[in-house]
């Protein structure tokens, strides 16, 4: 393990980034973590986002169920820079069929001594260092959990979704929320470890499972606090993100060096 944590005074943080879905949005092929951008995978770059973070001392990627070998190949092939290789572990383990049961497999692979986790989308693989730093920090002064977000820019509607033989057919406004209470949520999410643990342990969610671990918490009881998040930790979810994905790398080779 890596010699920065055993100096510090707190204990260390840890980055789960459940990368075992297929992305079937972007179309056939490898799964979305896997993805290339600017040439280099996807999950590449979220795991280097998290490293950058002093905050991070261990990052934990959750492969799909029967390719964790070749995720730690792809990892090993792409090292991470070299102001982060000697003071961020990473390490490889298999997940499940939901993105839950993925998380609740990364918890897992913890060692003792990680008592606050950063959970990232492998999806959002441009998430500025200072927004992972300020989700960490959150955690590290008190909060429960913690999500970065952003206002949002268009008018929301809440509608009566059609179903059945009438899906398809234009579905009725039924309500429009308050915009200004409204934020649109990005990860990486912290989390005091014990906290998340027991939200997976006791909240049982159907179907798919849970697409945001905020969530669960908030079904405990415990309060989810907020802090800014950044326009450019958006999801990578369709191909006219990849578009505007290679559009910030782009800008950020040209303005930083990156």
């Amino acid at each position: 393990m890596s010699d920065r944590g055993s100096s510090q005074t707190f204990s260390r943080t840890a980055a789960v980034i459940p990368a075992a879905g297929r992305g079937v949005r972007l179309g056939p092929g490898a799964p979305k973590a896997l993805r290339a951008l600017s040439g280099t995978p996807m999950l590449v770059h979220a795991v280097r986002a998290m490293a950058a973070s002093r905050a991070v001392s261990l990052v934990v990627v959750v492969a799909p169920p029967d390719g964790a070998a070749e995720v730690r190949n792809l990892l090993d092939a792409h090292p991470l820079a070299d102001r982060d290789s000697t003071r961020t572990d990473v390490v490889v383990v298999p997940g499940g069929a939901t993105r839950q049961e993925s998380v609740r497999l990364g918890l897992a692979a913890l060692p003792a001594d990680v008592t606050a986790v950063l959970v990232h989308d492998a999806a959002r693989p441009l998430v500025p260092v200072d927004t992972v730093d300020a989700v960490a920090a959150a955690v590290r002064e008190g909060a429960p959990a913690v999500v970065p977000a952003l206002p949002l820019a268009d008018t929301v509607k809440q509608v009566e979704p059609r179903t059945g033989e009438r899906a398809g057919e234009p579905e009725p406004v039924v309500g429009t929320p308050e915009r200004a209470l409204l934020r649109a949520v990005q990860t990486p999410q912290g989390f005091d470890r014990a906290v998340l643990v027991e939200a997976h342990e006791k909240v049982a969610v159907e179907g798919e499972g849970a697409t945001d671990d905020a969530g669960l918490v908030e079904r405990l009881g415990v309060q989810v606090v907020v802090v800014p998040g950044h326009e450019e930790a958006f999801k990578v979810t369709r191909p006219l993100d990849l578009v505007l994905a290679e559009a910030v790398l782009a800008r950020r080779r040209a303005n930083d060096g990156f």
